[in-house]
């Protein structure tokens, strides 16, 4: 639950020993490199290294001869070694030669089932023509076409009942079209063609073949029949070369694949004749293993450096648990923390949790949340499934609290009165005024968390005015908390604070947080920058302070909409209920579904708005570089 610890390395060597130096950055895990051009000066004559990718063609090559299998090819651990080029692409080309004729035979046999079927198809639509198709198309004096045309121009063909050179024989219909065959001699083809396409008559080129269009159909089954025992022959023959070759193709394919994306890593070097230079962040733990490594590679000389004297270019990469691990789908969403300063992710993974549970309160709800984001994780991988699952299990704990099973307000019951409670412990709709009451003391509470965080961030990057001085700092936290105490007191509740101190430290904080530019550039920057006037200063910080004051308001009102929720929840389950008279199963299932659906979506969107706008602007700037971990998967070479 923290930001990890990073080493900064440069090497610089012979050209011929960057694999080595890239092999060793594998053999320890991850590791992140930078463009090493952009931290070199042009004056040094270092330029970026470009290279052609020998083994990309190769890599492509088997990935589409695996495609011609039917598999998909997954990269699995290797050990690094030389590499023999020729006995790899003398395997690859008698892969491609074994599969080039099958695949050609079987793409042949797949045409002529095609073909077959498409006939089929055409044929269909003349089954109740009972004559043979290879004499209609042998006759002397008479044309013949096959086709059809819409159902409401068939009826127009009446209006030619009494003309003797045409005959019209519908043979079937679908929900648009008339099919059928018409006859002409061949002397009045063109004129009976003319009328036909005048009534958008589309003809059908009928394949050659002898009998009924019903016989022809049971030849071409069988002739399909006998592809598919064909296909099914050749099929089986790929996957029996599949099953014997398995293995040494997947270690072809990850050896080649770990070559190319080593390979393509050397772009990231920057070049000098036959010298080259090459940055990259290591993470601290695998700093040790790395230096004894690097140290025993000749002709590379390498420089480290802690991470903290380059603050603002140092990649962050989160380390949190298996709890708290799928929030930063959220913290990266918004933009990460700066090196150096504190990780929030276990922060934003229980305050959400916590909010989205009350806001959608409902334990039968919850489990089916539950359920929802566990097969979302499962079956497509969705970052959001892993959140659902602990949000959902919030829902149902505050379900409990609320007496609420999928909208059965007295479900809970027995399980109370066994307990020892005379009735539910929150009755939601009977305490309205207590659950917004509630709600703003939640969102007093975060606020106060969120600036604790941000005074927490500060001292760890050693902003010590910004710390102290800023609005989210030392004097915002005591003039909130100096102006929520004056609140209350309005509304008569009773301070445990002198009204003396109180306007002490109102008074306090507020001048500090006045003049807080000039103390935080004195602190933080060692000087302080001559102001444009007096004046300009004043009113700057005049209409800074009412903004102040505003966003403290703002945000605190802001988390009323979680007690809304809350009663926007109870009250759609009232109104399903009363649509169902209390009984009917359907509507009640029927409501549940909208509600989880609808209010879900909502609760969990407005849950992450309170996230971003009241918690996160207070001490998260979002500016951290991701850590993008480099190397595919290795072993460690055996010497």
């Amino acid at each position: 639950m923290a930001i990890v610890k990073m080493k900064f390395i440069k090497a610089t060597g012979s050209l011929e020993m960057l694999d080595d130096f890239l092999e060793a950055c594998y053999s320890v895990g991850d590791f992140h490199p930078e463009n090493t051009a952009a931290y070199l000066s042009p004056a040094m004559g270092f330029s970026p290294l470009i290279e052609d990718n020998s083994y990309a063609a190769k890599l492509q090559k088997i990935e589409e001869l695996a495609g011609v299998l039917g598999v998909t090819l997954h990269s699995g651990t290797i050990t690094p070694g030389d590499y023999a080029d020729t006995d790899t692409s003398q395997y690859i080309d008698e892969f491609s030669s074994f599969l080039a004729e099958i695949h050609n035979d079987r793409k042949l046999l797949a045409e002529q089932r095609k073909t077959s079927q498409s006939a089929i198809e055409q044929f269909s639509h003349f089954t109740s023509l009972d004559a043979p198709l290879d004499e209609l198309f042998a006759g002397e004096f008479i044309k013949v076409r096959f086709g059809h045309l819409p159902k409401e121009n068939y009826k127009k063909l009446f209006a030619y009942g009494d003309m003797p050179y045409m005959l019209f024989i519908p043979c079937s219909e679908d929900e648009t079209n008339t099919w059928g065959v018409y006859f002409t001699p061949y002397n009045k083809s063109e004129e009976i063609d003319r009328i036909f396409s005048l009534l958008y008559f589309e003809r059908l080129h009928i394949p050659g073949a002898a009998g009924t269009a019903q016989q022809i159909i049971e030849n071409l089954e069988e002739n399909i029949e006998i592809l598919n025992n064909q296909i099914a022959k050749l099929d089986d023959k790929l996957s029996a070369y599949w099953s014997k070759n398995e293995e040494k193709i997947t270690q072809t394919y990850s050896r080649l694949k770990w070559y190319s994306d080593a390979f393509d890593l050397r772009r990231y070097a920057a070049a000098r004749g036959k010298q080259f230079y090459y940055v990259v962040w290591v993470p601290s733990k695998n700093f040790g293993k790395l230096r004894e490594k690097l140290e025993s590679i000749k002709d590379i000389n390498c420089e480290y450096e802690d991470a903290e004297k380059k603050q603002k270019l140092v990649p962050v990469k989160l380390k949190n648990n298996i709890l708290f691990r799928p929030f930063e789908y959220f913290v990266n969403m918004y933009g990460l923390p700066a090196y150096g300063s504190a990780d929030i992710t276990p922060f934003v993974a229980i305050t959400y949790t916590l909010i989205f549970g009350i806001m959608f309160g409902d334990a039968g709800q919850g489990m089916v949340l539950m359920l929802a984001g566990f097969l979302m994780w499962k079956l497509k991988g969705m970052p959001l499934g892993k959140i659902l699952i602990p949000c959902g299990a919030s829902s149902v704990f505050f379900g409990f609290l609320f007496g609420s099973f999928f909208g059965f307000e007295d479900f809970f019951d027995p399980v109370y009165k066994a307990l020892g409670f005379a009735s539910k412990p929150v009755s939601v709709m009977d305490s309205v005024n207590s659950v917004l009451i509630f709600s703003i003391g939640i969102g007093m509470l975060l606020v106060l968390i969120s600036m604790a965080i941000n005074v927490y961030s500060c001292i760890k990057l050693r902003h010590f005015g910004e710390a102290v001085f800023s609005n989210n700092g030392i004097a915002g936290i005591l003039f909130y908390t100096s102006g929520v105490f004056a609140v209350l007191s309005i509304f008569g509740v009773k301070n445990f604070l002198p009204e003396t101190v109180l306007i002490t430290v109102a008074t306090g904080s507020a001048l500090m947080l006045f003049f807080k530019d000039l103390f935080i550039e004195v602190i933080d920057t060692g000087h302080l920058e001559k102001k444009s006037s007096v004046m300009d200063f004043l009113l700057q910080n005049v209409f800074e302070m009412l903004e102040y004051a505003l966003s403290y308001l703002s945000n605190t009102v802001s988390f009323l909409r979680v007690g809304a929720f809350v009663l926007v929840h109870a009250g759609m389950m009232m109104v399903v209920f009363a649509l169902a008279n209390g009984k009917n199963m359907v509507v009640i299932v029927l409501g549940n579904i909208l509600v989880i659906a609808l209010e879900g979506l909502l609760t969990g969107i407005q849950a992450l708005r309170l996230q971003f706008y009241e918690m996160f602007s207070r001490f998260l700037e979002g500016d951290g570089r991701p850590f993008v971990a480099a190397g595919p998967a290795v072993q460690d070479r055996k010497n």
